[in-house]
């Protein structure tokens, strides 16, 4: 991500009111439930904001979540204890302002919540993800995310490969 940009928790002075992405749902969510989701601890809200203007330019959602161990595909569950669950950190909302797609601001947001997940005091084995159409498969998986079991829109991401992948290291 360009450095014109900065990755920030989603404060009272970010301007959310002409965020667009293009997706209505999400950018009705992110103008008006966001902020009762942080303030009930269901959901934490981060928003990368362009340097020069202050603008919103993208945000996304995470919360904890878990990930049922069969569900994982096999070659992925044998290096894995046989807890029946695993601690998951699940991306929930996810969006770009059309003005600044196209910039890589998508991988950016995925590699800071890849960070962010390693970073909590709870251990966490994955990213999840609900994509939302075709389109947004396509998205996660060019960035490493596999299909979870039978449900081919949600997607998960060792954090370990995220780390490989998305922060180079």
């Amino acid at each position: 991500m360009s450095a014109s940009f900065l990755l920030e928790a989603l404060a009272s002075r970010h301007d959310r009111s002409a965020f667009a992405s293009g997706e209505e749902r999400l950018d009705r969510y992110f103008k008006t439930q966001v902020t009762q989701d942080i303030r009930r601890r269901v959901a934490n809200c981060f928003v990368a904001v362009e340097a020069a203007t202050g603008q919103v330019a993208a945000y996304y959602t995470i919360a904890s979540a878990s990930v049922s161990t069969p569900d994982l595909p096999p070659d992925e569950a044998k290096r894995l204890p046989r807890y029946p669950t695993l601690p998951a950190v699940r991306i929930g909302r996810f969006a770009v302002d059309r003005q600044f797609q196209g910039r890589g601001l998508g991988k950016a947001l995925l590699a800071d919540a890849a960070v962010k997940a390693m970073g909590a005091a709870p251990a966490s084995f994955a990213l999840l993800v609900d994509a939302k159409d075709e389109q947004a498969v396509n998205f996660y998986q060019h960035h490493g995310f596999r299909p979870l079991g039978s449900l081919p829109k949600v997607l998960f991401l060792p954090l370990a490969t995220a780390e490989k992948i998305l922060l180079g290291q």
